[in-house]
């Protein structure tokens, strides 16, 4: 089971601003959130996603 993690830590993790995060996320181009509570507000990441996401941008890099 992966962990869940919420846009603070997820923010920390990749170094990006949590307005980029959101607007990467909406151009598919970063793991898109979910809601933790159906109609709430807070969402949040699978942490193993994030974590891939980072691993895919250090790969392409190297390339």
């Amino acid at each position: 089971m992966s962990k869940i993690i919420k846009i603070t830590l997820v923010a920390e993790k990749t170094a990006l601003s949590k307005p980029s995060i959101y607007r990467l996320a909406k151009a598919d181009k970063f793991p898109k959130p979910f809601k933790l509570v159906p109609g709430g507000s807070a969402s949040g990441w699978y942490e193993h996603e994030v974590d891939d996401w980072i691993e895919t941008r250090a790969i392409n890099r190297s390339a």
